[in-house]
């Protein structure tokens, strides 16, 4: 499928992920929950800084809500712009760090409260920050090759974050919803995609462990940049592709810091990323992260306009997407919130709230 002749010519390579037939998203939708923890908040509490902090503030899930909540809100926005029968629907998919439940999935709630057919693949996933993307990958291949028409994935989490630990800062909650698709009535098709992978730990919870401990300065090399520098720049050379040639450019997010390093060093400039870059409004949500930041560029993207996405997680790896934005952009206006109407809504709330609605008050 072409769109004005900007389709890309990959480099034929074995590692370039590309299905029998194209695929692209036929809907999407964001959720970020209403109530806003400030980083000055926390570091009042802890640090006694009243100076305030270089993390604005993070978005939290209230006492009624976790991932399978927020995953039916995301849905249901997917399902709007898509204009679909949930009952099309092939797999239902959820990556998640936060799953409410040890023993009972997170799908098929979300596939029987959205009206989808019992004749359904549905299944959760946990891999690091990266099982978003990962049902994606797996969406792609569902798709194309003809094993069914239409496929949801989700990435959403309550992140958790030990009080006091400099992750409190940006473990935050929310995430989104693509439902996968033919080409003919995506608006927005991907062109093709690339995984790198390796056992770089910088981020672990063990199981019975209710917080996750992290490598602290070791966050950023050899795991960060090594998985989403090398992920994102080997796409790009099987795409025959350079920085010029996208419109934007999202990465995973654990902080601001991270991603507008990770754009730079490989040569893009402030406005190509700029408008995925939702970390220090709402934090690091985590499986949700580069996937909620892809909603809020196609709330406002243009046919023709092409997009780099590159996902991270710990000791999983990266999975990069090159997708092109078709004129059915246009189509999916006005048909649910956007990613930004959900940032501006929003209550503040202070760290014994906080600490409340979060459970981390305990016996």
């Amino acid at each position: 499928m072409s769109l004005n002749g900007n389709t890309p010519s990959p480099k034929t390579n074995p590692l370039l992920m590309r299905p029998d037939r194209e695929v692209g998203i036929v809907g999407y939708g964001a959720y970020v929950p209403r109530y806003r923890l400030p980083g000055a908040e926390v570091s009042r509490v802890w640090t006694h800084n009243l100076g305030g902090s270089p993390v604005t503030e993070k978005a939290v899930a209230g006492p009624d809500e976790d991932v399978t909540t927020m995953s039916i809100e995301a849905a249901r926005n997917a399902l709007a712009r898509a204009a679909i029968d949930p009952q099309e629907l092939r797999a239902i998919w959820v990556g998640s760090e936060s799953h409410p439940y040890a023993v009972k999935p997170t799908s098929t709630i979300v596939a029987e409260s959205i009206g989808a057919s019992v004749n359904i693949q549905a299944a959760d996933w946990e891999f690091a920050c990266k099982a978003g993307t990962e049902a994606v990958q797996a969406s792609i291949g569902i798709i194309g090759s003809g094993m069914g028409k239409y496929a949801m994935s989700i990435g959403m989490d309550t992140a958790q974050s030990r009080p006091g630990d400099a992750l409190e800062y940006t473990a935050a909650s929310g995430g989104a919803a693509f439902i996968l698709g033919p080409a003919e009535e995506a608006c927005a098709i991907y062109s093709g995609s690339y995984s790198f992978v390796t056992d770089t730990p910088d981020f672990w919870r063990r199981a019975d462990e209710s917080y996750p401990s992290h490598g602290e300065r070791f966050t950023g090399e050899p795991a960060y940049f090594n998985h989403v520098l090398s992920a994102a720049s080997t796409l790009m050379e099987m795409m025959s592709s350079t920085p010029e040639d996208y419109t934007y450019a999202v990465f995973h997010q654990p902080n601001v810091k991270f991603p507008e390093r990770a754009a730079k060093m490989l040569g893009f400039k402030p406005e190509q990323f700029k408008t995925g870059l939702l970390a220090g409004e709402i934090g690091n949500t985590y499986s949700g992260s580069c996937m909620i930041g892809l909603t809020a560029i196609l709330d406002e993207a243009k046919p023709g306009d092409r997009v780099l996405m590159v996902s991270y997680g710990s000791g999983a790896g990266s999975d990069a997407f090159d997708i092109l934005v078709t004129d059915r952009i246009h189509k999916m206006r006005g048909r649910a919130p956007t990613t930004r109407d959900y940032i501006a809504r929003r209550t503040e709330v202070d760290y014994a709230t906080y600490a409340r609605y979060r459970g981390l008050l305990r016996d």
